[in-house]
């Protein structure tokens, strides 16, 4: 499969219209109409949006295990801020989460 059904794979699993992906991925609608429209494979910072937009990162999209992990935007970004905090506070961060499960 390349990359653009790939896309438009996930665009329906999502039931996403082009419209849909441009909002969510903040490209213009143009510029993914005309991607597609011409079959030319995206660069890879419009594929970065397009997977932010997904929730996944470029790893993700390009595996090929059928065990794929849905993630949120949100928990996207939590992965994202937890990586950049010092051994320390991700120390704290798990403290604080395994607190909470022991509620």
């Amino acid at each position: 499969m390349n990359v653009l059904e790939k896309v438009k794979n996930m665009q329906e699993e999502r039931g996403w219209s082009t419209y849909k992906l441009a909002l969510e991925s903040g490209l213009t609608q143009s510029t993914l109409s005309n991607m597609f429209a011409r079959g030319t494979c995206p660069t890879v910072d419009t594929l970065e949006k397009i997977c932010d937009a997904f929730g996944i990162s470029l790893s993700e999209f390009f595996e090929e295990s059928d065990r794929k992990t849905h993630v949120s935007k949100e928990e996207l970004e939590l992965l994202r801020k937890y990586r950049a905090l010092t051994d320390k506070e991700k120390d704290a961060v798990k403290s604080m989460i395994n607190a909470l499960f022991r509620k």
